[in-house]
């Protein structure tokens, strides 16, 4: 039993682009889903699918260059179940100078680091991926 959805879906996700897999099958959550779309809007992720009916699986693509590297390449866990931290609009900044995001889980949905900015409101600060 998993108490840390998130820290697995994205460790799960590092290990994958690691050992150059393609794709990354885990249960399926709301949360996790939402997630993964806005990975995918942000380029590290190619493909989201949701399969299964009753026991439903989330199944993601990872996002490879013309060189077969993977744009995903490292993830730091922030806000732990243990210790939950929350960053305002003015505190979610760019992380590796605008070449990772921080994601963000709001009153608006989950957000990038740069959409919090815009739209102007704060959240629990999920993890940082670059």
């Amino acid at each position: 039993m998993v108490t840390d959805r998130v820290g697995d879906f994205i460790i799960r996700l590092k290990n994958a682009a690691a050992i150059k897999h393609a794709t990354v099958s885990l249960p399926h959550s709301s949360e996790l889903s939402a997630i993964a779309l806005k990975l995918r809007d942000l380029g590290y992720v190619s493909s989201v699918e949701t399969e299964g009916k009753e026991k439903r699986t989330l199944t993601v693509a990872l996002a490879y260059d013309e060189a077969g590297n993977a744009k995903l390449h490292d993830v730091k866990r922030v806000s732990k179940p243990g210790r939950r931290l929350y960053a305002t609009s003015r505190d979610a900044h760019n992380v590796k100078n605008g070449f990772g995001a921080r994601i963000l889980s709001t009153s608006k949905g989950i957000l990038s680091d740069a959409e919090a900015r815009k739209e102007r409101v704060g959240g629990e600060n999920l993890f940082e991926i670059w």
